[in-house]
């Protein structure tokens, strides 16, 4: 347990020296391996490490959903979803701000990145909340926070990955992330309808020039009903796997931007070289990830773990707070695909070794959402705050302290959806249970 503490301890270190982080957990897996088996063994693990990890065939799911997230982000989808949100709720207090919220919901689910979703949104909605009266504070802290509904509202690359880590039925964990997904949109809404109301001046308190109603509008939203209903109605209707769903969705994507006539040459071009990016940077960190988790199951710090938390004696519920809590300081340090990565594989045998009353498929479900509404607080806090500085950086004059003051209202909704989520299990598997 000590060598495995050293070991991360190692890793933080190197990141803290701005070293990237599949690096720093590939050289502190790396010492790690050596210092405990010795370099051949640690040689011929490395001579097939990296074919057994991306021979797999599920892994295949993550380009092809990012690529389909690309074809969103081009092809213009983005711009449709925020003229119709902002016409259906554009006329209430705070109403534009909502609008970008349902906006980033709507697009969370045809692209699974919370950075990709904060940053083509706020493209979008930012000019018209300045145009409108939206202080910085308020417009920006609500799109920073809206980005996270890209990866809680499915498809989403972290859960994706830890389903392949778990071996857990991806369509299920989808499923799963609807209705936390959903309440999650719910929540900042209503943070944005008190928070205008509370503090005056974020807002305008009348909309002299609300975002008209159309039916251009609506038929600007059918291409984005057909990507969705095409993966989603597939995957769940049974006429493919999450991995084709993902390739059918990316198809399905492209037509919808030729459709709006958005996608161009140069934007085709942009969105290969952005997913070859994306997943190289995903699959660099897998490999650093293994090394080190290799490294530390070698120290048997798994059992040894479970051993430990059986002896407290302590409910389960308080060891998944505990759980919790630790994934809440790590956000604060490290992003999300990293943090699942590196404690999926030691805590993921712990929990299913405690006895929470409910069979071991729905507790993994369970367990794989918590995580996920975790990391995505990480989003927002600092020093990472990933998709604060990002959406501030687009808000030219924007202080980044305003940015994450407008962030804070937010964070209270996420401490009750957590708590929630911790205390009613049922919320996350409720409609698991209609699918067979």
């Amino acid at each position: 347990m000590t060598l495995s503490l050293v070991m991360i301890l190692v890793m933080f270190a190197l990141m803290a020296l701005r070293t990237p982080i599949a690096v720093s957990m590939f050289i502190s897996g790396s010492l790690g391996y050596v210092l405990q088996a010795g370099w051949s063994p640690y040689a011929n693990f490395m001579n097939s490490m990296a074919f057994a990890r991306f021979a797999s065939y599920d892994l295949s799911v993550i380009p092809l959903f990012i690529l389909m997230g690309q074809f969103a982000t081009q092809g213009g989808i983005s711009k449709s979803l925020f003229e119709f949100t902002a016409a259906v709720v554009g006329r209430l207090r705070g109403g534009l701000a909502m609008a970008a919220v349902m906006a980033s919901a709507a697009f969370g689910a045809i692209c699974g990145s919370s950075v990709a979703t904060a940053a083509t949104i706020t493209g979008v909605a930012l000019p018209e909340m300045k145009r409108h009266g939206y202080s910085g504070r308020l417009a920006t802290g609500t799109l920073a926070t809206a980005g996270t509904l890209g990866i809680l509202i499915p498809p989403s690359v972290p859960l994706v990955i830890y389903a392949i880590l778990t071996e857990q039925n991806i369509a299920k964990l989808f499923l799963a992330a609807t209705v936390p997904g959903v309440l999650a949109m719910v929540g900042y809404m209503i943070v944005i309808a008190i928070y205008v109301r509370l503090v005056p001046g974020h807002a305008p308190e009348l909309d002299d020039d609300p975002p008209p109603f159309a039916w251009g509008t609506v038929l600007g939203l059918l291409p984005i009903a057909l990507v969705f209903l095409v993966v989603f109605g597939g995957i769940y209707g049974g006429f493919f796997s999450p991995t084709e769903g993902a390739g059918v969705g990316a198809g399905a994507a492209l037509l919808a931007a030729l459709l709006k006539r958005e996608m161009t040459w140069a934007k085709f071009l942009h969105s290969f070289y952005a997913t070859a990016e994306s997943t190289a940077m995903i699959f660099l960190i897998f490999i650093g990830a293994d090394v080190l988790n290799s490294a530390i199951a070698l120290t048997q710090v798994q059992a040894q773990l479970v051993t430990v938390v059986q002896g407290w004696q302590v409910s389960p519920i308080w060891v998944m707070v505990g759980i919790v809590v630790l994934h809440l300081l790590l956000g604060t340090v490290t992003e999300e695909l990293s943090i699942i990565l590196l404690t999926i594989p030691i805590f993921f045998p712990l929990v299913m070794s405690l006895d929470f009353g409910m069979a071991k498929e729905p507790l993994a479900i369970w367990f794989g959402i918590l995580i996920l509404m975790v990391v995505s607080f990480g989003m927002l806090v600092p020093p990472m705050g990933l998709n604060v500085y990002v959406v501030n950086g687009m808000a030219r004059g924007v202080p980044l302290t305003e940015t994450f003051r407008g962030v804070l209202p937010f964070l209270v909704s996420d401490f009750i959806r957590i708590g929630l989520i911790l205390a009613f299990p049922g919320i996350a598997l409720w409609l698991v249970r209609f699918m067979s």
